[in-house]
């Protein structure tokens, strides 16, 4: 892949550029630099934290948790003064560095990034997080007679030995994929070094005829689609009556760090072609989720710059950005030349991108809700993680070729999904604007990978019908959302040639999951039902593996 731009304009930040140490420590640093340099702005906020303490004391203080704070939950901390007091202590200390941050005359960028770094310090303080200050751990305690206290104390020793250290977020015993977890009726019926593909049995007597053709991201296993029975994207499609294949990439080692994104388009040239002689069909309905869209978009923009995007009836977009103006994650506020390069030259030296270390970047953006949460419950009530399959798929991590990390750092360093011509695929330049097929976005109200914002912003990028649509919830739970047991709702607007602002003032709730929606929008681009194929696969492309194949051991 050649990248013709060298531009210093950062795309918004996945965790494949990652958050080191040190970044957190030259943030540390410069904080504490700060103080020396403004010191009277230190002097006042601890002046007034002194007062917050006087009033705390003389029970004068009103300061409460925010309503939803699942940490201060247990009774004790509103009707025990010891615990009350204690909580409003934190808070007050909590608002007042929060305010020193705030009042600092330094440039914005920097502004965040001490925010950044004095909240997650200020969380890992917080009382819930130590025995003495967690009154329902010290509740178990007593009423078990310590043995929630060993057992947490087994479980840590268990996590330093065999989670590098982070609290288990799941009980990994609980699942097994191909027992409990992508069971779906299936075969592999192509199989590249770099991926397989999967066909499913369909299991209506008509189906629709064009294809769904799935690329999930390489940063995580296709399983995702196929969960537990309840919770399966495919299951869905196939009852909804598609024909539906699915793209499971290979787990790459050190010996396959020449896999770049070239190799990544190419593969899913071959596969779109085995699929098309399968059903006999035209073109597929396809669907691309966060860095499976953006190999999916260059292999569009790569097909309308050679002539063949024509195989491609639709594309939908999930929980993905492409362009960016401007730094709306959270780890984006740490990325730099430096930080990119050395990300590079780290994977470049193993030949792959561990996933446990994207894993952890993930925790680190939520580490109340992913570190915290499970510190308290593994460590200090001695209980064991929840069995869930979101999270056991979550812990389930691939690596990264070093060729593909250091095409992604590429991207997302030069942001050329919003320079026609400035990224090449084997010499053909990639132009989004030349993707004329339809195009469906989706985007997650409260997602902190990639954020709804920068998610809207790829609708400017194509030469289609574009249709944006916005879920509640986060990154993956605003995709998981089954209609059988969704409470949740989504947001339409026919207008998306305003800003995303205007978007969302001008767009209609609906309640309910947004699959619906989104079956009537496959279904009007599927050219018609046809008879359901008796077998599996074709003389071609026979069948091989049961689903879900062999690569998604490995």
């Amino acid at each position: 892949m050649k990248n013709k731009n060298n531009q210093d304009d950062i795309l918004t930040l996945n965790p494949v550029v990652g958050l080191s140490m040190d970044d957190v420590q030259k943030a540390g640093r410069e904080a504490i630099r700060q103080s020396m340099l403004q010191p009277a702005i230190l002097i006042e906020q601890t002046t007034k934290l002194w007062r917050d303490f006087f009033e705390i004391g003389m029970n004068q203080s009103d300061l409460k948790p925010a309503p939803r704070d699942r940490r201060f939950a247990d009774k004790s901390f509103s009707e025990n003064p010891i615990y009350a007091n204690m909580l409003k202590t934190w808070l007050a200390w909590e608002n007042r560095m929060l305010e020193w941050v705030d009042a600092l005359d330094v440039a914005d960028i920097d502004r965040e990034r001490t925010r950044f770094i004095v909240q997650l310090y200020v969380d890992s303080m917080a009382p819930t997080n130590f025995l003495m200050g967690n009154p329902s751990a010290l509740r178990k305690a007593y009423e078990s007679g310590g043995t929630s206290l060993l057992n947490g104390f087994k479980q840590f020793v268990g996590d330093v030995k065999d989670n590098g250290g982070m609290p288990s977020q799941v009980d990994k015993s609980a699942f097994n994929v191909g027992e409990n977890l992508a069971t779906t009726e299936g075969s592999v019926v192509f199989k590249l070094p770099v991926l397989e593909l999967i066909q499913y049995q369909p299991v209506t007597e008509k189906v629709n005829a064009r294809p769904v053709f799935i690329v999930p991201p390489q940063i995580n296993k296709f399983y995702l689609y196929d969960l537990s029975e309840n919770n399966s994207f495919v299951r869905y499609l196939l009852k909804e009556g598609f024909q539906v294949f699915i793209v499971s990439w290979r787990n790459p080692t050190a010996e396959n760090r020449e896999w770049g994104m070239a190799d990544y388009v190419e593969a899913l040239d071959q596969a779109i072609d085995a699929c098309l002689a399968i059903t006999g069909q035209d073109a597929v309905n396809s669907v691309g989720a966060c860095a499976g869209g953006i190999t999916l978009s260059t292999a569009l923009g790569y097909f309308a710059g050679k002539g063949t995007l024509n195989r491609v009836q639709s594309m939908t977009l999930m929980v993905n950005v492409l362009e960016s103006e401007g730094d709306d994650s959270v780890i984006g506020l740490f990325a730099n030349d430096d930080t990119i390069e050395n990300a590079r030259k780290q994977s470049a030296s193993k030949g792959v991108l561990d996933g446990q270390d994207t894993a952890k970047v993930f925790n680190w953006m939520r580490p109340n809700d992913l570190i915290w949460n499970y510190h308290v419950s593994n460590y200090l009530h001695g209980e064991k993680p929840p069995v869930f399959d979101v999270l056991f798929w979550n812990n389930d991590t691939t690596r990264l070729p070093a060729k593909l990390h250091s095409d992604f750092l590429d991207i997302f360093r030069s942001n050329p999904f919003g320079k026609p011509g400035s990224l090449e695929i084997h010499g053909v330049p990639i132009d989004l604007s030349k993707v004329d097929c339809d195009v469906l976005i989706t985007g997650g109200t409260t997602d902190h990978i990639t954020p709804w914002q920068a998610c809207y912003r790829s609708t400017k990028l194509f030469g289609g019908d574009t249709t944006y649509l916005l879920s509640t919830a986060g990154h993956i739970q605003s995709l998981l959302n089954p209609p059988t047991s969704s409470k949740r709702s989504y947001y339409l607007n026919d207008d998306v040639s305003v800003s995303a602002e205007e978007w969302v003032k001008g767009a209609e709730e609906h309640a309910g999951s947004w699959w619906p929606f989104w079956s009537e929008w496959l279904a009007d681009r599927a050219n018609g039902e046809i008879d359901a194929p008796a077998k599996l696969g074709n003389k071609k492309f026979k069948v091989e593996t049961a689903a879900p194949g062999t690569y998604v051991y490995e």
